[in-house]
């Protein structure tokens, strides 16, 4: 298909449902805090490397976390019940990202989580439309995450983990707190097999671009 330019005077989207099956859709624009919020209340997300333009992607299957599907292994339960870690939502956003920056992803030779796209990010979790969620061991900041909250949606990007099942455990804390706020998914975007054996299931994009449109109209507060 043909990938399509972005207009730098207009934050306007091609039509997701037209994307590759990979998930291509657009490339171009900037990361300005209207235009990523009107990519993902479109079912849009951004994804590029550092010698790349901007690359917009609404992939097909999407990658998503139904959060009374969420598994928790025995393994994982026993690490929730020694409690060793402290979770803390939104105290430690940008150093988040800089962690998740430096995760080696297989396939990958350099990180997305760009310098641009932190400073990006982070204007819009002062916005209070990004967020994240945080494991401490004694003191240090050791595993966690970061998304975005779009109506009853919660748009995961990336994770990392210091320590065995810190991330996990933070996303545990996670899953429960979009519950007890009236979330309903986390979606997950790219299938991988980690996040499917915690539950994540994948979606036919046009089923999840439907999803994004219900979820606008139940808006949910992360806080």
């Amino acid at each position: 298909m043909h990938i399509l330019p972005l207009d730098k005077y207009s934050y306007s989207f091609p039509d997701p449902s037209l994307a590759s099956e990979e998930g291509l859709l657009a490339y171009g624009g900037d990361l300005s805090t209207t235009r990523l919020i009107s990519a993902y209340t479109r079912g849009i997300f951004p994804w590029y490397n550092k010698s790349d333009p901007i690359l917009w992607w609404s992939p097909n299957p999407r990658l998503v976390l139904d959060l009374l599907d969420f598994k928790i292994s025995k393994s994982l339960q026993k690490s929730i019940d020694k409690n060793i870690f402290e979770i803390k939502f939104d105290t430690n956003f940008k150093q988040v990202m800089i962690e998740c920056s430096k995760v080696p992803r297989s396939g990958q030779t350099h990180t997305w989580i760009l310098s641009e796209v932190i400073e990006a990010y982070t204007k819009i979790h002062d916005m209070k439309f990004a967020h994240s969620f945080e494991a401490y061991f004694k003191g240090e900041l050791v595993g966690g995450g970061y998304g975005i909250n779009i109506g009853n949606i919660f748009c995961g990007e990336s994770m990392f983990t210091k320590k065995n099942d810190a991330s996990k455990v933070a996303l545990y804390h996670l899953v429960q707190k979009l519950k007890l706020n009236g979330f309903r998914y986390i979606d997950c975007q790219i299938p991988t097999k980690h996040l499917e054996s915690l539950g994540a299931k994948r979606m036919n994009r046009d089923k999840f671009l439907e999803l994004v449109k219900k979820s606008i109209e139940n808006p949910k507060n992360f806080n």
